[in-house]
């Protein structure tokens, strides 16, 4: 595949964070096939967000993927941010295993399943790797069984995009897998020299995928560190894996022919873009000005104990930290959420350069926050839309380094 074209399908595109990663990072990624729906919603925003930048196309679906993933295409990399959701599966007599309904993980494995892509990029809270709470570590198991089962090898990294240079604290965990066709599926099983030795510890720090763009510091030791195997001998199917597994994943880990490693490892920052040079320099409207909502912000993100009581009668106390009000213009933003627009207590409130009075950020500096060019979401949705899709996007710059570095290895 050196110096072609490598042919991308994107699902749950979202309004378009991957492709404009992998784009920016490389003219080779063509993306030949996207899908983007969201359920319920009678006016499609986020996808016709999408094509307004990449353009009204035969290969651009706007429906459920569970219908629409038979029209898509052999292709090289499939990549895709999906739901952190229950992905128990049971028995079902003659169907034979069936995954939870609805459950978009599913289609994803459908699709590897059908075409083999050389690579998968995948996006995902960081609180996957810990669900559920019932049966730590099931829910990443069972993805991790699912692509050991079609010939991959996989690698993650939670990555904080404040700990590398940008100017939001958002944790996600990318998983990157290699199809055992290509040069770094069989240079992987090589280190890993039939068990989990120290050779594969050693790439997650020196030579594996993620540590050459998102470096870890190697003289700090931390003794959080797992190893397993989830192969037929240990589960003898995903349903086994399914109602047995529970064991600790870290924020860094690498899973081979079956064989897991897993580490909790320290990055090696570089200092985060603050606020204030992300934030307007200009005047801005005043409708996103606080104006009467200072009281109520003061309180939603004051300190509290709040007596309460339980179903069965029993009284406790309902406690929460205090959150800086406003938000230190000379720091990283807090994660973004999708009720950025409202007034609530995750809601950043930051200082207006012209004036110094309190407000919101303002749509604009959402996209900015997450990497993307100012109004990427100025494309006819409510105002309160764009907030929400900053909310569920993916942080831009990421995606692009992920790009450059999956170009080194193909």
């Amino acid at each position: 595949m050196k110096d072609k074209k490598i042919n991308v399908v994107e699902l749950f595109a979202g309004v378009g964070g991957f492709r404009a990663g992998l784009e920016s990072s490389s003219s080779r990624y063509e993306t030949i096939w996207a899908n983007q729906w969201e359920p319920g919603k009678k006016v499609q925003h986020a996808y016709d967000c999408y094509v307004s930048h990449f353009g009204e196309a035969g290969n651009h679906s706007n429906e459920d993927i569970a219908s629409a993933k038979s029209q898509i295409p052999s292709h090289n990399l499939l990549v895709g941010g999906f739901p952190c959701q229950d992905y128990s599966v049971a028995r079902t007599g003659a169907k034979g295993i069936e995954g939870k309904k609805g459950v978009l993980w599913w289609s994803i494995n459908d699709v590897m399943t059908e075409h083999s892509p050389e690579f998968v990029v995948l996006e995902n809270v960081d609180r996957l790797l810990k669900s559920p709470s019932s049966q730590r570590g099931r829910d990443f198991a069972i993805i991790l069984r699912c692509f050991a089962d079609l010939g991959y090898a996989v690698e993650w990294r939670v990555i904080n995009a404040a700990d590398y240079g940008y100017a939001q604290r958002r944790r996600r965990v990318y998983l990157t897998a290699f199809h055992k066709s290509t040069g770094i599926y069989k240079d992987l099983m090589k280190s890993s020299n039939g068990n989990c030795g120290t050779s594969l510890y050693n790439r997650l720090y020196s030579n594996g995928f993620y540590s050459s763009i998102f470096p870890i510091k190697k003289d700090v030791i931390i003794k959080k560190f797992a190893e397993m195997n989830i192969n037929r001998n240990n589960y003898a199917d995903i349903v086994e894996l399914s109602e047995n597994f529970s064991a600790p994943f870290f924020n860094s880990g690498l899973m081979v022919d079956s064989k897991i490693i897993t580490k909790e490892v320290e990055p090696d920052e570089i200092a985060p873009t603050p606020i204030r040079e992300i934030r307007h320099s200009k005047p801005v409207d005043e409708k996103y000005f606080i104006n009467g909502s200072l009281e109520k912000l003061q309180y939603l993100k004051g300190a509290k104990k709040i007596e309460r009581v339980r179903p069965n009668g029993e009284p406790y106390f309902f406690s929460e930290g205090a959150i800086p009000f406003p938000d230190c213009v000379d720091k990283p933003a807090r994660t973004i959420l999708t009720s950025e627009s409202s007034v609530n207590r995750s809601t950043h409130v930051i200082e207006d350069a012209v004036t110094g009075e309190l407000r919101l950020l303002t749509p604009v500096e959402c996209e900015r926050l997450n990497g993307f060019e100012d109004n990427w979401t100025n494309t006819g949705m409510p105002e309160k839309f764009r907030y929400f899709t900053m909310g569920n996007a993916l942080v831009v710059p990421v995606v692009e380094k992920i790009g450059q570095r999956l170009l080194e290895v193909v």
